[in-house]
């Protein structure tokens, strides 16, 4: 076995990772230094099951000057890569993969072995916030769906039916106050298939950077 295979998840043991998740609750990290200084670093999300126990964790890698440039200047728009480690082994199950985009914000997922699971991407509305959830073909498996009047609220659709949502959470007067930290609650629960159960949960960061980020 090789050092990075030893390091990461297959596959097949990622996706058996989340067959058990029904609800998701994705809770992003900040640092003193960002809350000080209102200066956004590599976003951190520490990601928790339907009890309440933390299960995996997200951070966005890379070193150098460009990442640094991208989340000076780009923000939103920002190209990043971001890791998913199962917190019970340690090892890293996703990674996650987004290009620098000004319309038709696309994000990539993999798993840690490189097998590509789908991709979320942006679709044109006037006034709606709708994105295409893609299997690893390419074939438009579900939709995400964000109605007019719930800004914080994004819908999973399969055809005419909702099956689950993304939904930003308030995080509670102190924290509001004195960090812009974003929580969101998963609900995966109307789903079967485990890789859209992944690419939902993926979904989540980049609604939080398109949406949410750039309004802090």
């Amino acid at each position: 076995m090789t050092e990075q295979s030893s390091l990461t998840l297959s596959r097949a043991a990622a996706l058996d990772k989340f067959r058990g998740y029904d609800r998701l609750s994705v809770r992003q990290k900040k640092k003193w230094l960002e809350i000080l200084l209102s200066f956004e670093l590599k976003n951190r999300y520490q990601v928790f099951d339907q009890s309440q126990q933390a299960v995996l964790e997200v951070a966005e890698v890379g070193s150098g000057i460009w990442p640094l440039l991208g989340r000076l200047f780009l923000g939103p728009f920002r190209a990043f890569t971001a890791e998913v480690t199962d917190l019970s082994v340690g090892r890293v199950a996703l990674r996650l993969h987004r290009r620098f985009r000004f319309i038709f914000h696309r994000l990539e997922v993999k798993a840690a072995t490189g097998e590509s699971l789908g991709a979320i991407e942006m679709r044109w509305s006037w006034l709606r916030r709708i994105y295409d959830i893609q299997d690893a073909t390419g074939r438009v498996v579900a939709q995400l769906y964000g109605p007019f009047l719930k800004p914080w609220t994004f819908e999973v659709r399969v055809g005419d039916r909702v099956v689950g949502q993304i939904q930003k959470r308030w995080s509670g007067l102190g924290k509001e106050l004195f960090t812009d930290a974003d929580n969101f609650g998963v609900d995966l629960a109307g789903l079967e298939d485990p890789a859209l159960k992944v690419l939902v949960f993926a979904a989540t960061v980049l609604v939080d950077v398109v949406h949410f980020e750039a309004a802090k």
